[in-house]
C-alpha cells in the first residue's frame, strides 16, 4: 500500500528531481510565472509555498534554509525582499495553477501555468506599468 507517501517522483532519481523543482521554483521567483507540466506544477507549488513560509519569517535562520534548498541567493534574495511584502497577510495558498487546454505537441503531456497568486504580476508587467504611468 502506498498510504501517506506524498513524495511526487516524477520519473527522475532523488537527487535529480530536487534539483529540478529548485530551478523551476527559483524561475518562478525571478519571472513570477512558469510553464510546465501539470505534474511538475504541483511538485513546485508545495516547495514555493514553503519557501514563502520561510520568507515570511524573515530571520536569518530561514534565509539560510532557503539558500541551501534554492542554491540560488539572488532569488533568495528577491524572494525576502519584494515578494514577501505581497504576500505577507496572506494566511497560504501563494500559488495558483491554471491548466492550459493545449497539450504539448511533442509528447501530449497536459500543460499548466504555475504563478503567485496575489498583486505581484511579473517584472514584465512592473515595466509596463511604469511606463504606462510616465505617459
Amino acid at each position: 500500500m502506498r498510504h501517506r507517501k506524498r513524495t511526487l517522483k516524477l520519473g527522475r532519481p532523488s537527487a535529480h528531481r530536487r534539483l529540478m523543482l529548485a530551478n523551476l521554483t527559483c524561475s518562478l521567483i525571478q519571472h513570477g510565472r512558469v510553464t510546465t507540466t501539470r505534474a511538475k506544477a504541483k511538485a513546485v507549488r508545495q516547495l514555493a509555498d514553503k519557501m514563502m513560509t520561510l520568507a515570511k519569517d524573515g530571520s536569518l535562520h530561514a534565509r539560510r534554509r532557503a539558500i541551501s534548498i534554492l542554491h540560488d541567493p539572488l532569488a533568495v534574495r528577491r524572494l525576502f525582499g519584494e515578494l514577501v511584502e505581497d504576500h505577507r497577510e496572506r494566511p497560504g495558498g501563494y500559488t495558483r495553477i491554471m491548466h492550459l487546454a493545449k497539450a504539448r505537441v511533442g509528447d501530449g503531456s497536459e500543460m499548466s501555468v504555475l504563478e503567485w497568486s496575489g498583486p505581484y504580476a511579473g517584472p514584465k508587467a512592473k515595466k509596463a506599468a511604469a511606463v504606462e504611468a510616465e505617459a
